[in-house]
């Protein structure tokens, strides 16, 4: 059922509105010295096949809190412009093998997760509809025949085993071109993927076994100065500062005293930029495993006496992520506030977007009732509305304001697409290595 249509966009409900609107205005204004700009960076480095990035709306400040190199959600995007994802797949996969018609899918094994499968599914049809055949091979160790999914869609998802012939990998009687891979492999690379002939994307050595946000963060921090240097602004404005430590354990308190000095540190850094923007706002900082998704392992503290006081619940689940793994590195993240609120309950919301290869294809709100504005929106209780981008990101219209759909959406476009440059570039990085 569509959404209605007074609440597509949400609200920028802080006074803070009147920067931002100047950075998307100037966003509009230098549209087309942007995008030769970007098209210049893709021919430097090719875009990955798929990422989906969050933002933070500050009002002041718009800017990517996390990338994603295997994005799951595909379902909540928008099905008007999923023609848009169909064509930016088929472009890339040509891509990456001209002569691919038969690819593997490798999933999550989220099988009980019927929202991850709903999105698996999604892709699937993607694929499809871009001229490929496709098929699903798990990872799951006791998947041993093939299993068919009802999903509440009315669709199906058929998981098949994976298997290992000599240095290929693929399901009974299916060989395939090209692997796409949909797993972030925190646990480590399986022994099946290791040194096999076929070209998998993204690659496994970007899974969050070995990728690291810090790594990411450096990659963005470069972008940003270059873009704010290409557009004449201050960097800080679509970028948030960071810190990391090196080893730490939160249930024994090892490496507590490089948390606190470095969690001080950035809070002062911020409360300077804050100063010299006359914002009236507490800094806060975001301490979150340096690996993983899922928004787990996630902390807001605006002082290290709220690190110092964190209680046992607290560092128990900060001490571990995703299926076991250990959080041994931290990134400290400037928090970046939003202010953006969904429907009459006034939900804090943040934009996700989407991108297959250097293409915008859309994106939803992250929307949560019983989260802050300096709260991590990714977990239990949150929800997507799936409309919010009602005309594609690439788009802009001139005529109308500059916070006015879809302008404010180009304006999350061009940041979403600053971040997939940071993520081709180390993508490049890993390739050469």
């Amino acid at each position: 059922m569509p959404a209605d249509p007074l609440h597509t966009v949400p609200h920028l409900t802080t006074a803070l509105t009147g920067p931002l609107e100047q950075i998307e205005t100037l966003l509009l204004t230098e549209q087309n010295k942007i995008e030769t700009w970007l098209r210049a960076e893709w021919r430097i480095t090719p875009a990955p096949l798929y990422t989906s990035v969050d933002l933070r709306n500050a009002g002041l400040k718009l800017a990517p809190v996390d990338t994603n190199l295997f994005p799951a959600g595909f379902n909540n995007l928008n099905p008007a412009f999923l023609p848009l994802c169909v064509q930016a797949m088929q472009a890339k996969i040509e891509q990456l093998c001209e002569t691919a018609s038969h690819i593997l899918l490798i999933p999550e094994d989220h099988t009980r997760n019927l929202f991850y499968l709903e999105s698996l599914a999604t892709l699937r049809d993607i694929i499809l509809k871009a001229g490929y055949q496709v098929r699903i091979g798990s990872l799951r160790p006791d998947l041993k025949s093939a299993e068919s999914i009802a999903l509440p869609s009315g669709r199906y998802v058929k998981l098949e085993p994976l298997i290992r012939r000599d240095n290929r990998v693929g399901v009974a009687d299916y060989d395939a071109c090209l692997v796409i891979l949909n797993n972030d492999l925190i646990t480590g690379v399986p022994e099946q993927l290791r040194d096999i002939e076929q070209t998998v994307v993204p690659p496994p050595g970007l899974g969050w076994s070995h990728r690291l946000k810090s790594g990411h963060f450096k990659h963005y921090n470069n972008v940003a100065t270059e873009f704010a240097q290409l557009l004449d602004i201050d960097p800080w404005l679509i970028n948030p500062q960071f810190r990391n430590c090196g080893e730490l354990d939160f249930k024994n308190r090892e490496g507590e005293n490089c948390l606190l000095r470095n969690v001080e540190a950035l809070l002062e850094s911020v409360q300077k930029k804050y100063d010299e923007y006359a914002i009236d706002k507490p800094p806060f900082v975001v301490i979150k495993a340096d690996a993983g998704t899922y928004g787990m392992g996630i902390i807001s503290v605006s002082s290290i006496d709220e690190v110092q006081s964190l209680n046992r619940k607290q560092r128990t689940k900060m001490s571990s992520m995703k299926g076991g793994t250990s959080v041994t590195k931290v990134i400290l993240q400037e928090g970046v506030y939003t202010f953006e609120t969904w429907g009459q309950q006034e939900a804090v919301a943040e934009p996700v977007v989407y991108m297959v290869d250097h293409f915008v294809v859309g994106g939803f709100y992250r929307v949560h009732t019983e989260r802050g504005i300096n709260e991590n929106l990714n977990a239990p209780g949150m929800y997507f509305e799936p409309l919010a981008f009602v005309e594609p990101c690439n788009t802009p219209d001139r005529s109308r304001a500059p916070d006015a759909e879809p302008n404010r959406f180009y304006a999350y476009g061009v940041i979403a697409r600053l971040a997939m440059l940071a993520a081709a570039r180390e993508l490049a990085e890993h390739n050469a290595q």
